[in-house]
């Protein structure tokens, strides 16, 4: 350190060191703070679309709750375990969680197969393709109130073109009530889902198949291999890993789903899945802490079954 000499009537003064200089940010780290400032307010939406929603059901799920007295409940009120005690000892609920479980593999096998049934039929090039491959799309994009209808109608013991087809061409001899029957209405709803979420299915296994490269089956052609060979050695491979992330897509948004089963059959004739009950809960009974803990229920169910799905077929097809 440098000292200037002091001059006729001043005291020696040092000088001050220079301020440390920040590092330049490398490229890496410009880039990560681009990124999370782009990536901020997506994320501050999700939190609060999302985020919120959640932990405020799971809060209310441990408070007595009902519409009457919502607005004088505080967030952090009196919390109990009665609700979620009332949940699992109510009348119905393990037949309830059975019929869901069965309505969500049903509809989802029954939706993938279709789908890829369809992806096989449509990819190779023939006269008008392109259109039947718009049309497959209907169910899915077609809205749900009208899909729904149609096929009331359709399936009506009376008016139905299903029955009069039935009893003309197939002898029945009667009129079959398919949503209002218990024999029959869950397969009824279940055939429903596979129909209009197939086109879901067949998109992500179209994509699929027309990625495998041609030379292989034309090399398995030429050794002789039949249709049925070249598909479970060739394209069925390729396909396992799309089939497993629908699997768990499917299962997770049937498992879930409420507007279908409910504008169908009313959750009635043995179709009442887990959502309908949530909605009967919240609506007929007016008890939104029952119906909180119904879904804090539901979501714990469906978190355990993709777990144990992951376990043990989530490796296989990795």
């Amino acid at each position: 350190m440098t000292t200037t000499a002091p001059g006729p009537g001043r005291s020696p003064t040092r000088e001050r060191p220079a301020p440390p200089r920040r590092r330049p940010l490398t490229l890496r780290r410009r880039e990560s703070r681009a990124g999370l400032a782009l990536v901020a307010p997506t994320l501050l939406v999700t939190i609060a679309v999302i985020g919120i929603p959640i932990v405020w059901t799971v809060v209310l799920a441990f408070q007595r709750v009902r519409l009457a007295t919502l607005r004088k409940t505080g967030l952090f009120g009196e919390f109990t375990m009665d609700n979620i005690d009332r949940v699992l000892h109510t009348p119905g609920f393990a037949e309830t969680l059975w019929v869901t479980l069965i309505y969500s593999i049903g509809g989802t096998v029954g939706s993938i197969l279709l789908g890829l049934v369809a992806a096989l039929v449509v990819r190779r090039p023939f006269r008008g393709r392109t259109l039947v491959r718009a049309s497959m799309l209907l169910p899915y994009v077609a809205p749900v109130v009208a899909v729904t209808f149609v096929w009331q109608v359709m399936l009506d013991p009376q008016l139905g073109i299903v029955n009069a087809w039935g009893q003309r061409l197939l002898g029945w001899d009667a009129p079959v009530p398919f949503l209002t029957q218990e024999s029959t209405a869950l397969a009824t709803v279940i055939v429903f889902e596979a129909w209009r979420y197939f086109p879901f299915a067949f998109l992500f296994l179209l994509a699929r198949l027309q990625a495998v490269p041609g030379e292989l089956e034309e090399a398995a052609r030429v050794d002789g291999a039949t249709p049925t060979q070249r598909f479970r050695h060739i394209l069925l491979p390729q396909l396992l890993p799309v089939i497993a992330l629908l699997g768990v897509l499917r299962f997770i948004m049937t498992f879930n789903k409420f507007d279908d089963v409910y504008l169908l059959t009313g959750g009635a004739a043995g179709t009442e899945v887990v959502s309908v009950r949530v909605y009967e809960f919240l609506t007929a009974r007016t008890d939104i802490g029952a119906a909180a803990a119904q879904a804090v229920v539901l979501a714990v169910v469906l978190i355990v079954f993709v777990l144990i799905y992951l376990r043990f077929f989530g490796r296989r097809v990795g």
